[in-house]
Formats: structure tokens, sequence, C-alpha cells
């Protein structure tokens, strides 16, 4: 093998495929970047066994052959390079890196040894916009559980069904759901799987994203294709806990507030509760009032109060308040908060309605 390729796509191309390689490798291929070079581009791949990734650049190909290096040694080796041409050649023992006056001699194995990638026959696909889908996973990726015993927990429900898409997250402590309207490509019925959270997160984030990213299904595996890569993870089997028959049909108590605000008070409520992050929430339908409070026996008290708009009675509940600022954090910024509230034992219902709708359920803790 020997092709010629400039230092900055490499570089991409190696934080593109960078998520599959695997991080604890019982096979040394395993932790390795495959390299195939043909016909005036190279395709760079990498597996951990549960997904796979597949990249393509142009090159200039002298002569055609695959390899595999350590990917995290390349990686650093191309990352201190000048943004110069990159010559690479070599065969099954080592390869031979050049860049202006820099030379390397890398270890290498055979190709023949790496998994082949996935192949799939796709049941069904969707076409959505990336940027928005992005923007949705960033809403609901943080309450994915890491509990791996229970591993329905650690995915992210998608559906699209009517130009509608809808994310659903839970961790069985708190559940956010979150839906948009976006023309999509043509579906029959409902698209539905449930993606492990970390694919989610990592593919909207990969640098190659595009402006539309197709998103298809097997019976075991999802795959995402955009421009020239293609991200292959398995599926997660069961089925997700249907969170319409968690939300109460009614509330007590409506609070609209301002989420910058209810922030910004939360911060300095939670000085006082770092051992215990439990924060009092009065509501106080008379006054318009909503009193944050926290106590710890070791540090003291803390207390402040905010002007609401308040429909309903008076009521009381305690609230995780790590929770309550990813939900503030997630909510659209343009818009008005409202938080639902039905008893101090019932979950907190928050709620925000922009471009993207915004539903966040809380269960409380003892007071």
């Amino acid at each position: 093998m020997r092709i010629t390729v400039s230092q900055s796509a490499l570089m991409r191309a190696l934080t593109v495929v960078s998520k599959g390689i695997a991080a604890q490798a019982t096979l040394p291929v395993l932790a390795g970047v495959y390299i195939r070079a043909s016909e005036g581009t190279i395709e760079l791949q990498t597996t951990n066994l549960n997904i796979s990734i597949r990249h393509a650049i142009p090159a200039n190909v002298e002569e055609e052959g695959a390899v595999v290096v350590s990917g995290k040694t390349l990686a650093n080796v191309v990352k201190n390079l000048p943004d110069a041409a990159v010559s690479i050649a070599g065969g099954p023992t080592g390869v031979e890196v050049s860049c202006a006056q820099s030379h390397f001699r890398l270890v290498a194995l055979d190709a023949i040894d790496f998994p082949e990638f996935p192949t799939f026959d796709l049941q069904q696909q969707v076409e959505l916009p990336s940027a928005l889908l992005s923007n949705m996973v960033d809403k609901v990726y943080k309450v994915t559980s890491k509990d791996t015993s229970r591993p329905i927990l650690a995915g992210v429900l998608i559906t699209v069904e009517d130009n509608t898409i809808r994310l659903v997250a839970t961790d069985s402590y708190r559940l956010a759901v979150c839906d948009a309207s976006s023309e999509t490509s043509s579906v029959e019925g409902s698209f539905e799987a449930i993606v492990p959270g970390t694919t989610f997160h990592d593919v909207l984030g990969l640098p190659s994203m595009t402006d539309t990213v197709a998103i298809g299904l097997t019976e075991s595996q999802i795959v995402f294709s955009f421009g020239s890569t293609t991200y292959v993870s398995r599926r997660i089997e069961g089925n997700f806990p249907n969170f319409r028959q968690l939300l109460p049909q009614s509330c007590n108590t409506t609070v609209r507030l301002d989420g910058a605000q209810l922030a910004q008070a939360l911060r300095r409520v939670s000085v006082i509760a770092l051992s215990n992050p439990s924060v009092r929430f009065d509501v106080d339908a008379d006054a318009g009032l909503l009193k944050l409070s926290a106590s710890s026996p070791d540090q003291g008290e803390a207390a402040e109060l905010l002007g609401v708009e308040v429909e309903g009675s008076s009521l009381s509940i305690a609230l995780n308040y790590h929770y309550v600022l990813d939900c503030v954090n997630a909510a659209a910024q343009d818009s008005g908060l409202t938080l639902e509230l039905l008893s101090s034992m019932q979950p907190a219902i928050f709620k925000s309605y922009a471009s993207i709708n915004y539903l966040y359920l809380l269960m409380p803790v003892r007071m």
C-alpha cells in the first residue's frame, strides 16, 4: 500500500472512526484502524464488536492494499504533524508514515484478521434533519441510565410518525420527553427503535455529520448513514416503559417560572446542599412566591424567594437539585418553564413549549 493524503483530512477521518476503537481490546486488532486504499479513496474502519464505523476520504493512491495499525498511535502521530501531505506506505508487518521532515515506522497487523464490516438488509429507514435531531438528543441524553443491568433504560426511544419526531429517555428516577415537527422522508407506518444513548450522542457529534442523517433498522442493528460515513450499532431489544402511564392525569398547582432565574437561585441555594442534594420547593399561591431552601447540619441553611405566577393551591415538595438543573439547562431558553404539581409525594412535571416541546418528570425526595 502506498498513499498520500492531507494531514487535516486524515486527522478528521481518524476522529470520525475513533469512537469504534475498543477501549480494552481482548484482541489486538480491535485496538486498530483498518485502512484500505483503492481507486483514489482510502477507507477507514474500526469496531469494538458492539459498534462498527466506516468512513472514506479521497487520496492519491499509488499502490492499493490494506493494513491495520494502532488507532491511538496513528492518531497521536497525525495530530502532531504539520498541515501538509502525509505519505503512508507499507504492508502487513509495518508502515512508514512521512510528512515534511517527520518520519515514523509503525507496527502493523495483517488486515485479513480484522472483522468484516457488518452487512445489513434494512427493514425500515427514515431521513431526518441532523441539527434538529442532535438538539433533541442533547435534551434527553443525560436522563439515560448508567446501570448496565437494565440495558433498556440506557437507551433512547425514537419514534417518527406523521412528520413528528419524539425522543424519550428515563433512568426510573426521572423521565424526559421531547418532540418536534419536521419534514421527514416517507416511512410506512411509524418508525420506532431503542438506540443506545451513548451511540445516539456520539454519532450526531461526529465531524463528518451532514445536514441530514438516514437511520435504518434491521432485526438487531441500527444503521446511521450520512455523507461517506456509516455507523452500525446493536439495537436494544425489549419493550420501553410506557411513559404515558407515569404522567399524572391532573395537577393541583401550576407554577410559571423563568428558567434562568430558577437556575441561578438553585445554584446559590445548593451551596448548602453539597452532602444532601435535596432542595425544598415551597409554593405560596396567595403571595405568588416560590421559596427554595436547603439545610445541612454541617454547613447551615440557605433560602431564596422567587416571584412566580401560581394557579391552584399552595404546596411543598423536595427535589434533587442536580436533576432540576439538568431540566432547566435542557429546556428551551427562549420560552417560559411551567412546573405542575399534584402533591408532595407525586412526581413534579416541568414543561416548556417551543420549536422543540419538552417534558421532564422528576420523582420527589423525602422532605
